[in-house]
């Protein structure tokens, strides 16, 4: 039986339809030189694109 790779699992997350969506970089540092904008949309989840979801899916072998 293969093993839930955890460093995935906690960083990716599975949608009803079965996408992976990640969160976006870049929300930590240098917030007062970004726009109200930005920082909005960097706020929301983004889907993984799907050469990378086959490897990550590879990792998660029972789902999230």
């Amino acid at each position: 039986m293969q093993k839930t790779k955890k460093s995935i699992a906690k960083r990716f997350k599975l949608t009803g339809t079965g996408k992976l969506m990640r969160r976006s970089p870049g929300t930590r540092h240098h917030l007062h030189q970004k726009t109200t904008k930005q920082k909005r949309t960097l706020g929301n989840d983004k889907p993984v694109s799907p050469g990378r979801q086959k490897d990550l899916m590879r990792g998660l072998p029972h789902g999230l």
